[in-house]
Order: C-alpha cells, then structure tokens, then sequence
C-alpha cells in the first residue's frame, strides 16, 4: 500500500516546531563553516541505513535513543481509543542532497571545483538535505485486525543553478543531486490485556533500500537514509497516555512498551493529550520551544545566548565561509548579525518554575491529598538533621548518606530528565554531596554497573540526583 496525502487538519502544527528542531538537530554547528572539524562527520541522530550496509556493521544497539545508526525504528505507545477511532501517522525526515559546483571552462565546458570564489562571493561545494514529510490515516479496528503496511518513496533529481559574475556573465554552476530512499511504515494495534481499555499501537519505520553495497563507504550510504527520522501521531476520539508518567492502572502496560531508537512523549500544550511526538532524541512531555528563542541555532543542546554571542565574534573571513557553506547557515549568521539589543537581553534568561513553597508537615494535617501528588520526601533538611548549611551529607530515612555511600535511584516522575527515567532502580555509588546555587542539595553519583564509571570518576562525569530521589542500601553510612 502506498501512503497517500492525508489531513490531520492543524494538529501537528501544534508541534512542528519541536518536530522541525528535531529534524534539523546537528544538522550543522557553530562556527557554522564547512571546513570545522564538527562540520566534517554529520547527519548522528535518527539515521535509518540501508539493511545490508547495517548488518555488515554489525549494528546490534536497540535503546530507546537513535544517537546509533540502524536500519529500522520503532514506536510504541498506548492511547485510550475505541475500533471507531482514527489516527494519523506522519514520518518526517532528510533525504540527503550533495551540491557540487563547477567552473566554466573558456571554451563553455564545466569541471568541478571544490570552491569558486565570484567577486565578493564564495560558493562551496557541501552536502544539504530535503525534509520529507509522508502522512497515513489508520483505523484503530483495522489495525487491530492485522497490521496495515505503506510503502514510502523519496525520488531522487538533480538541480542545475547558473552561475553569473557582478556584470551578468556565466562564471559556472552549481549540481544538487540527491538520489531516491525507500522506505516502509508497518502500524499494528493489540488490545492490553491487562487493562482492556488501553490500545498499544505500534510503528515500526524500515529503511527499504536494495541497491546500497555492504561495503559501500559511508557518504554513499547515506545517499539512501532516513536522516533524523521520527514520527508524529494526531488522534481522534481518542487519547495518548503518558510512558513518562502513567496513571498507576497503566503503569505496568507502559512499561511493556518497547521503543526501539526513538522515544514517544505527549506532544501539544500541556493537559492535552491528542498529540503524540516519537523522537531519536529523549524529552520531556509536552516539550516546547522557548518563547525567546529568534530562530534554530541546529543544537538544541547549546544556549540560545552563548551560541549568538559566540556567532558574533567570528572575522569577516569565517562569516563568509559560513554563508557559502549553507543556506540556513548563512540564515543563522545574517540573523544574529542585525539581532536587536532588546531580543539579545530576552536570550539572558528567564524563570518559569516559581510556585508556592511546599507545605509542611503541619499545614498538610487535615488536608486530603490527590492521587497525583508526590510522595512525602523522606529526606531531612540540614538544619532539622543538627549539620552545618554546607555539610557534605544529608539524612535519607534516617540513614546518613555521604561520599561513598551505595544508593537505589528513583526519579521523579515530574521534573526529572527524561534520561534518567531509564535509571529507575540502579544501583549507584555516591561520589559527592554538592550544595547548588539555589541551596538545594545534589548527589553526584556512578552507576555500579556501569564498565566506565571508572573513567567517569577520574574526569568527574557524574549524574545528579537530588536526596528525594534516592534510597540509601543496606550497608549505605550509619550515623557516626
């Protein structure tokens, strides 16, 4: 079955945004310019190989993060939906377009060049990338019924762009060519038997090429890739449920759901539950992107602010490389360039978690409490544990912890990096008490199970967990 346009009306404009950060992440980094060395080895998130070229690899990494290349990925998720209910997949990703230029020879003829410098200007030759977008309705009882399959085909072209000098005369060209990915979207729905009114819906995206070599170089291979693939899910008359923070009757039912190099969080505003979002990169639920941010700096992972600062201080030279590198690199450069002080200021910072202080003990008594409050914290603050503000140990249920103590590491549901979720019920070891600016406490710890949490020690690569978020083992510190 082929996928044919559909409409989902304007529910994934409520996350295209996010899904547009997603699908650009690392598509080019600061400084921006074709010759930096980050600039060189690309294209690290959501990559869908061809299956030969994969397995000749041996490329055997399953995580619920595609920072590895695979040949296919996988969703799944739950959502309350009766047989009559409808969801509309999108897969979205890059297809890969290598643009070459060439000079014109006197006798009108054209050879390649690496670069070709017009006056002022300079034109590179660089590797872009075509978003693709591929939409498909599915019935929840025909899904139920047997899997629905949908081939998806990207063609490949080429593009001829002229090149003319100040005074209009044909200096030479540019060749984009990119070349044809298929691919295949598998959707499958089971009723969970443990909670009936729950649907697990599955989507399992496979790179379908036949034609790349198991010993093709890598470039090549990429030619015929997913590049940054993900999924978006709209549902009607139905909702999604949380795999970060489930209801407690569809906490086990969540569990079971394998993702396998991407990760689904609910997606929209907040309270919304229609919206579903599967990336190979982990967030949070109902991610967003922040009000202050003027455009996409392609690292998500960097600081709005820094990123500029940092773009503002390139030469003149190192400017103009970065426009003739990339469109959307020259759009970076131009925009941080004529970037007013006003917008400059908002990119300082902003504070979005203020909210009233926790009640204590005593203003609880009498109050009934939701099914969706946290639990009690079973840590104690310093000055009620008799130690000093800056002391290197807190008190968790009644047990001292300290450096060197063995801890179990429960993340929050709320709040909590959406990596650390995958940590529930390690075991770690406590490398360091930390005091945070704010005066909240952290833990630095190392998984013990961890082959490189030896290293991680002697760079001082921890994680961070606050004393709510741990239980202290056995043989953790007594009181001394």
């Amino acid at each position: 079955m082929t996928a044919e346009p559909v409409t989902a009306g304007a529910a994934f404009d409520r996350v295209l945004a996010v899904a547009d950060a997603i699908l650009y992440e690392g598509y080019l980094l600061y400084p921006y310019r074709r010759s930096s060395a980050k600039n060189r080895i690309r294209w690290q998130f959501g990559v869908l190989t061809p299956r030969a070229w994969t397995e000749a690899r041996g490329v055997d990494d399953e995580g619920v993060a595609g920072s590895a290349e695979g040949w296919w990925q996988q969703t799944e998720c739950l959502l309350e939906a009766s047989d009559e209910s409808a969801v509309w997949c999108r897969v979205r990703f890059l297809q890969l377009r290598s643009r070459s230029v060439e000079e014109r020879s006197p006798e009108g003829g054209h050879r390649a060049v690496d670069r070709l410098r017009i006056g002022s200007r300079l034109e590179l030759a660089f590797d872009e990338a075509i978003p693709r977008d591929f939409d498909a309705r599915i019935v929840i009882g025909d899904a139920l019924n047997g899997e629905r399959r949908f081939a998806l085909s990207a063609p490949g072209g080429q593009d001829v762009e002229a090149l003319t000098d100040d005074a209009g005369r044909p200096v030479g060209r540019t060749v984009s060519r990119s070349w044809p990915v298929d691919a295949s979207v598998t959707v499958s729905a089971a009723r969970c038997p443990t909670a009936p009114r729950l649907v697990r819906l599955r989507v399992r995206v496979e790179n379908a090429d036949r034609t790349t070599p198991p010993d093709a170089p890598r470039g090549e291979a990429l030619r015929r890739s997913l590049i940054a693939a993900h999924t978006m899910a709209a549902a009607r008359e139905a909702s999604f449920v949380s795999l970060l923070d489930p209801p407690g009757w569809a906490e086990a039912e969540a569990r079971a759901c394998s993702n396998v190099r991407t990760f689904p969080v609910l997606a929209g505003p907040p309270g919304e539950r229609d919206l579903l979002l599967s990336s190979p990169i982990l967030l949070y639920d109902h991610p967003a992107i922040a009000p202050e941010s003027p455009g996409d700096l392609h690292d998500g992972t960097e600081i709005d602010e820094i990123l500029s600062l940092r773009t503002l201080t390139l030469t003149d030279a190192e400017k103009r490389e970065a426009r003739a590198t990339d469109p959307r690199a020259a759009a970076i450069i131009d925009r941080v360039d004529g970037m007013p002080p006003e917008v400059m200021s908002r990119l300082h910072g902003a504070v979005r978690s203020l909210g009233p202080a926790p009640a204590t003990a005593g203003e609880d008594a009498g109050k009934g409490v939701s099914e969706d409050a946290s639990p009690p914290s079973r840590w104690t603050p310093p000055d009620a544990a008799d130690l000093p503000p800056d002391a290197d140990v807190v008190v968790v249920a009644g047990r001292r912890v300290t450096k060197g103590s063995r801890v179990r590491l429960l993340p929050q549901r709320r709040g909590s990096d959406p990596q650390d979720m995958f940590l529930a019920g390690r075991t770690a070891r406590v490398e360091a008490v930390l005091l945070d600016v704010d005066g909240s406490r952290q833990l630095a710890v190392t998984l013990e199970d961890d082959p490189g949490a030896e290293l991680d020690r002697w760079y001082g690569r921890f994680r961070y967990f606050s004393p709510a978020e741990i239980e202290p083992l056995a043989d953790a510190r007594g009181p001394e």
